[in-house]
């Protein structure tokens, strides 16, 4: 029940604040991430190894850290809430998504691609309408595996330590995660390690969507789909979501002003700025289904070792 509380605690204070306006302690980790990276992969030519002590580096001192002050006396407790509300982002993901649902609206796409382009990777200076609410409706899918499910699974898992290692690793990835030059050895690690900490996380994702949406088609997707989609994790995810909310997603997108020919994904009809809302409460449901469920836990392991 102490974790369903700690949970909740967390949830309510990213409702209530949204991520830190000035000093987010992710910021700061960047900057060191940066000065290791400098260091480790001079001119981009660092080798994996390279990658995996720049990984280590950053990322095992602080859950280190974070496991000893959660086992402060009385302490403890309101650090482990501190800790998972700065990990997750559920707030700060519908802020960004808004403005773009209100710019759809309003039909005006110059400000939808430019709010697009804050949460997504690829090119959106020619997107129309339906492929901006596409990439709208796939970063939001994406997004809440990485940036709540994840977190709230490995805390569950295992406390402040599980989660601080989970939210580094998924920054280190964002940072050096690319198969460019630059990071195509020395972000091989920090790419892995992500990859492995997301793989139960995800598809627990891609079932909660599942359950919480058209749960056929979400099934049938996740099971035909997602294994031709590029990242192990993203594609159970995306499936699951654009099945659950029967829209079609993936298709062609432009990367560093590269074509890119993504799979479909889902069935049903191209996604509008009403579908990226409906992803959102989707979110929602599964946010409170996970809740539902800890909760539960707790009280029948009250009662068991009542």
């Amino acid at each position: 029940m102490g974790t369903a509380l700690t949970v909740i605690a967390a949830l309510l204070l990213d409702h209530w604040l949204g991520e830190p306006r000035r000093a987010h302690p992710l910021v700061a980790f960047g900057a060191w991430a940066n000065v290791l990276e400098l260091k480790l992969n001079p001119q981009g030519q660092g080798k994996r190894s390279a990658g995996l002590l720049a990984w280590a580096l950053a990322v095992l001192p602080l859950t280190a850290l974070a496991w000893m002050l959660s086992q402060i006396p009385y302490l403890g407790c309101l650090i482990e809430v501190g800790l998972l509300y700065l990990a997750i982002g559920l707030r700060s993901l519908f802020e960004h998504v808004q403005p773009i649902i209100q710019a759809l609206h309003t039909h005006n796409l110059s400000e939808a691609r430019w709010r697009v382009s804050h949460i997504v990777s690829r090119d959106t200076q020619a997107l129309d309408a339906d492929a901006v609410a596409r990439a709208a409706t796939e970063s939001v899918l994406e997004n809440g595996s990485d940036a709540v499910f994840a977190a709230l699974f490995w805390f569950v898992v295992a406390g402040a330590p599980g989660v601080v290692l989970y939210r580094l690793s998924n920054t280190l990835d964002a940072m050096w995660g690319y198969k460019n030059v630059r990071f195509l050895h020395f972000g091989w690690a920090a790419a892995r390690i992500d990859d492995g900490l997301n793989y139960i996380p995800a598809r627990l994702t891609a079932l909660s969507y599942a359950l919480c949406g058209h749960t056929r088609t979400a099934l049938h997707c996740w099971r035909t789909q997602a294994p031709l989609w590029d990242s192990p994790n993203a594609g159970p995810v995306m499936a699951a979501g654009a099945g659950a909310l029967r829209v079609r997603l993936g298709g062609t997108a432009v990367y560093g002003g590269a074509i890119h020919q993504r799979p479909d994904l889902g069935e049903g009809s191209v996604p509008e700025a009403k579908d990226i809302q409906r992803a959102l409460r989707l979110l929602q449901r599964v946010t409170g289904l996970w809740l539902a469920l800890l909760l539960l836990g707790g009280l029948l392991g009250g009662w068991l070792y009542a």
